[in-house]
């Protein structure tokens, strides 16, 4: 903890507390880390962290305990999580009842609960650390490293773990220039979707002549099932405000901004808190840390438009206007908000950034591969068994991300695809399984890296639904103000509705073809200009299910209602009378001890039988 009044004067003073926090710490102390990370949060782990709190009050015991609540772990399908110090013990799936009997036989006895561990479901084995766990093994975390660490609440914390270390030696030791070159000689690219350079960004807005300057960053996430830019605020708020602080300082910025989605509450919480918290200890405001540099950070929340994570949007939403993108005929670095030169830069991007202050940027550099240098953060949810967060070296393969961290595809079902790259990204097969993440190579397949969503679809995903599913995600989130996005998007979504309605024509992918080529060249912003990605991919590697759906008037998924029916499987059924009595339309019939018969004329198809049969009697066929 900070005592009231602290300020911090100077490089040295930052440095001089971290050596008394380290020389301070009580070697025999113990703490209970609970994840209040999104996961966790939603199966009630900030109620498990009030119980720990309880706990440690009416303890009475002489030695320290502390109960501490931390950022997102990155294992969500095992949350809620807690780890147990000192031993780093990694507990999962852990629910109220478990509290008494952790705080009695771990934090006070030193006694390891194994019915709690991690158990790998191939080898049996029980994992007693995290880095024991092949979900945590494969990572290399950057810029989730203190995320299950700190609690995001206490800058103490964060500064405890070398936070604010890279403002400092900016400040003490290097100029604007110095700092842009260092980000340049790192690679670093924008996290946020584009890729683009962060120092040629950086170097054009601190050239531009004009003033004063803005930087931003972009927490705008608005991808379905991606979390990252979530996780990191919630958990680590400090590094991305550190970073930004950065970025003003290389470009002679005295005002930054951090855009956050409203539907991020507790995003906004820990950014409030920590901005508040380096304004009390002077590493925000005037004169921070005696170098004559000034800047400040607030926070603007968004109305929850998807396209305002596009950077002219987000702008027009700053300025109080209607969040539309803008024609780039002049960059924002050389006007951007208010007409001035701005950085807007990902929140992700910014986090990196002291990192590479502090171990240089040959460090940094050495990560990744030849264009797409160091690590980065993927949400990987859907048909996989270890959904959740995690961050890789750009250059790892897709294979090793879905098999080795994800542990595969759940109930023995065969992978299919993956989906990278958010709503405008697109569909990898399993015949690429083997092709590297980074930011050229999936631009290759036909897809791109954008912000980090990674969505694993197995054999039972129909193919046309999943590009129709994106497709009319990204025709309700368009602003509607250019006419080939607008118009585009919505004859696409009529022609895939037709296909998987089981009413398409013979040509109707040529026709997808020539809107995919019409999006490609003529929208303002790249929502409309990627937002054929989902069909062209599935057009590319998934022909064959377009022409069933329309040739055959077959879901070779049996996803699309109308184009498969349920039977009864005669051996399979145990004339239980189950689907009889549960069939809302009455369309099956049969007697005890005889199969029951579904009658087609009848049945609705609405899937009652087949998810009330506890035989697996039901097929589709």
């Amino acid at each position: 903890m900070i005592a009231a009044n602290t300020k911090f004067t100077s490089p040295a003073d930052l440095e001089s507390f971290v050596k008394t926090l380290h020389s301070s710490e009580d070697k025999t102390s113990r703490s209970v880390r609970v994840c209040i990370g999104t996961g966790c949060a939603a199966k009630g782990s900030r109620r498990l962290y009030e119980l720990f709190v309880e706990a440690v009050k009416q303890s009475g015991q002489d030695i320290r305990i502390e109960a501490k609540h931390v950022g997102c772990h990155g294992f969500c399908e095992r949350g809620p999580i807690v780890v147990i110090q000192p031993g780093d013990i990694f507990y999962q799936s852990v629910e109220e009842p478990d509290v008494p009997e952790i705080f009695r036989e771990t934090v006070l006895g030193g006694r390891v609960i194994k019915r709690l561990l991690y158990e790998d479901p191939s080898t049996g084995k029980k994992a007693k650390r995290a880095d024991q766990i092949p979900f945590y093994n494969v990572q290399q975390r950057i810029v989730l490293a203190n995320n299950g660490i700190i609690d995001p609440t206490e800058i103490s914390d964060y500064i405890a773990k070398g936070g604010y270390a890279g403002l400092a030696k900016v400040l003490a030791s290097m100029t604007a220039d110095e700092v842009i070159d260092e980000i340049t000689r790192s690679g670093l690219r924008g996290r946020g979707g584009g890729g683009f350079p962060t120092g040629l960004k950086w170097r054009a807005a601190k050239d531009a002549e004009e003033s004063p300057k803005y930087v931003v960053a972009n927490g705008d996430e608005g991808d379905p099932g991606a979390f990252m830019d979530r996780s990191l605020m919630e958990g680590s708020p400090s590094s991305v405000i550190e970073g930004l602080t950065i970025a003003a300082y290389a470009i002679g910025s005295s005002q930054g901004y951090i855009y956050v989605r409203n539907e991020y509450p507790f995003a906004v919480k820990h950014l409030s808190m920590a901005i508040d918290a380096a304004r009390d200890v002077g590493l925000l405001g005037q004169d921070i840390l005696s170098s004559g540099f000034s800047f400040d950070v607030r926070i603007n929340r968004g109305a929850g438009a998807f396209v305002c994570g596009e950077e002219t949007g987000l702008m027009a939403s700053l300025e109080g206007f209607t969040g539309e993108p803008r024609p780039k005929y002049i960059l924002p670095v050389e006007k951007g908000l208010w007409g001035k030169p701005s950085v807007i830069n990902n929140v992700e991007t910014l986090a990196n950034v002291p990192a590479i202050i502090v171990k240089g940027a040959n460090w940094f550099a050495s990560l990744g591969t030849e264009k797409s240098k160091g690590t980065k953060i993927f949400s990987l949810v859907g048909k996989v068994k270890n959904t959740g967060l995690v961050e890789v070296p750009m250059g790892i393969s897709l294979r090793r991300i879905v098999d080795e961290i994800g542990g595969g595809v759940p109930d023995g079902k065969q992978f299919k695809a993956v989906q990278t790259g958010g709503p405008s990204g697109g569909c990898i097969p399993a015949e690429h399984l083997d092709a590297r993440v980074d930011f050229d190579e999936l631009t290759k397949l036909g897809s791109m890296m954008g912000s980090g969503g990674m969505i694993v679809m197995d054999e039972d995903t129909c193919m046309v639904r999943v590009a129709k599913y994106f497709t009319n995600f990204l025709q309700k989130e368009s602003c509607g103000k250019c006419t080939p996005c607008r118009e585009g998007l919505a004859q696409m979504l009529y022609i895939l509705d037709r296909i998987t309605d089981g009413e398409g024509q013979v040509g109707d992918v040529e026709r997808l073809g020539v809107l995919a080529e019409l999006l490609e060249d003529t929208p303002l912003c790249a929502l409309g200009r990627t937002a054929a990605n989902p069909v062209l991919s599935t057009m590319r590697y998934f022909r064959d299910e377009y022409d069933a759906h329309i040739l055959q008037r077959r879901c070779p998924a049996k996803e699309c209602r109308g184009l498969f029916r349920y039977e009864i499987d005669a051996e399979a059924c145990k004339a239980c009378g189950i689907c009889l009595k549960e069939c809302p339309v009455d369309a099956i019939t049969g007697e005890k001890k005889v199969p029951h018969v579904i009658d087609q004329d009848k049945c609705t198809l609405c899937g009652t039988c087949w998810d009330k049969c506890p035989f697996t009697a039901v097929k589709k066929v």
